[in-house]
């Protein structure tokens, strides 16, 4: 099937889909079947290409090392005995194994010891970067009634005295006689 012009008779072809055979200058070919699809009908799905699955990958991944095994052209194999086969494999090596990440959406980080911190809210373990409740989504399990820190502090508000807002670890301070305390209610 030629497409193109009159002018230009050799310039674009007809997408090889049975009900489409529309004209494309710039047509797609399919690496499956071989035909000519236009841009509507490039992908496997969108000309229902036979052999679409023909240079997909198939992996299964190692619980022991974290290794991605391929199982793309080992028909008739059992998952389970190529896991076994590797595990005995010296391919298998357990220090390998992947290390946690934080888990907050997005973020690649690798929880180490030095970069690690756990919510005092909802216990979960993050990276530095997402330790604050309000940077992780925290679910806030154990926090109190009035709401985190912030919450705590202002329970604590009306228990303190005038004498002890001054204090500091070095001495006392007394606060100026022209100035009036403030009370929390």
């Amino acid at each position: 099937m030629g497409g193109g012009t009159e002018a230009f008779p050799d310039l674009g072809r007809h997408c090889q889909r049975s009900d489409c055979n529309q004209l494309d200058f710039l047509p797609f070919n399919c690496d499956g079947c071989q035909k000519v699809y236009c841009l509507e009908h490039r992908s496997y799905e969108g000309h229902e290409c036979p052999k679409s699955g023909h240079r997909s990958r198939k992996v299964i991944v190692c619980d022991t090392c974290s290794t991605a095994i391929e199982t793309t052209g080992k028909y008739g194999e059992d998952e389970k005995e190529i896991l076994e086969r590797h595990v005995k494999s010296q391919d298998c090596n357990p220090s390998k194994k992947k290390r946690e990440k934080c888990p907050v959406k997005r973020c690649k980080e690798v929880l180490t010891f030095s970069n690690a911190a756990t919510c005092k809210s909802c216990q979960v373990k993050v990276c530095l970067k997402h330790r604050f409740p309000a940077d992780h989504d925290c679910k806030r399990e154990n926090a109190s009634s009035f709401g985190g820190s912030r919450g705590r502090l202002l329970a604590a508000l009306p228990a303190r005295t005038r004498t002890d807002c001054g204090k500091d670890g070095r001495g006392s301070v007394s606060p100026p006689s022209n100035v009036r305390p403030v009370e929390a209610y």
